[in-house]
């Protein structure tokens, strides 16, 4: 298994068990005597889930179960796995910490790093296609 797939596998497994805490945390609010605002965290406990865990192993598998782009480059370019990894995962904190730091106080600080966390992703599935299209071929 390529060291990038792995990286990617257990990136996701970690946020699925962050996801999962999350979730449970956010359910369980009023038994645990969270403040009401704690809600703010629910796009937080969502994107964890489905950018975190569920994009993650994707892309993962991806890059090591899709056929061979070529002999030279099975994987395509490790450059873009690696800035794709990178940047998702950059994003997705800026996300995490921007997030409920917006549902308090829009715009400012919290707007910024919204704006950088949605520019990250981006270029991340970007690099991701890029490195991807090619390997999505007949047999």
């Amino acid at each position: 298994m390529p060291t990038l797939t792995r990286y990617f596998i257990k990136t996701g497994l970690l946020y699925f068990i962050l996801a999962l805490s999350l979730g449970v945390a956010l359910l369980a609010r009023p038994l645990l005597r969270l403040p009401a605002a704690f809600v703010t965290f629910t796009p937080v406990y969502i994107h964890l889930l489905m950018v975190g865990w569920v994009t993650q192993l994707i892309i993962g598998v991806v890059y090591w179960m899709f056929p061979k782009y070529s002999k030279d480059h099975p994987r395509g370019s490790e450059m873009l796995g690696w800035i794709t990894y990178v940047l998702l995962n950059a994003g997705l904190v800026l996300r995490a910490i921007g997030e409920p730091l917006g549902a308090n106080q829009p715009g400012g600080v919290a707007g910024s790093l919204l704006a950088l966390s949605a520019l990250f992703q981006l270029v991340a599935g970007w690099a991701f296609v890029i490195n991807t299209w090619g390997r999505v071929k007949e047999r």
